[in-house]
């Protein structure tokens, strides 16, 4: 009985060890996947921006609204000073959108006019498995 415990504990381990496993290569991934995309943002190509975002993105805001929405709540800051990762969480469930992958990333971000910031950018796997934005939040 002792021994059929242990096989299971061990067994249970190294189901969690694979799944941290592949949720850390899925948050590489992503992290790997927003810089491009930020780096739209951040130079003001704002339909690009939405050209290069995730289909959920896409059918939750149209581009003319996201031009509109993003110039004016990055206009202001102006140019990138820094910009330091504070974290990358990956989850298959948030509020609002239906179950699937993604990956909450924060960042601690400066600009010419606003020297404290935190930017909340979340990308998803989109249906043809590439990582892609999903969410963009600042304040």
């Amino acid at each position: 009985m002792k021994h059929s415990l242990a096989c299971i504990a061990v067994a249970f381990v190294f189901c969690v060890a694979v799944a941290d496993a592949s949720d850390g290569a899925a948050t590489a991934q992503a992290q790997a996947a927003s810089p491009e995309w930020l780096a739209l943002i951040d130079a003001g190509d704002y339909a690009k921006s939405w050209d290069a975002a995730a289909a959920l993105f896409k059918n939750k805001v149209t581009k003319s609204d996201w031009e509109s929405a993003v110039g004016a709540a990055r206009g202001p800051l102006g140019a990138l000073k820094q910009r330091k990762l504070e974290s990358a969480e990956y989850t298959e469930r948030l509020p609002g959108v239906s179950d699937g992958e993604y990956v909450v990333i924060t960042y601690h971000t400066s600009f010419a006019n606003r020297a404290a910031a935190t930017e909340t950018i979340t990308p998803t796997r989109d249906a043809d498995g590439h990582w892609r934005v999903a969410g963009y939040f600042i304040k």
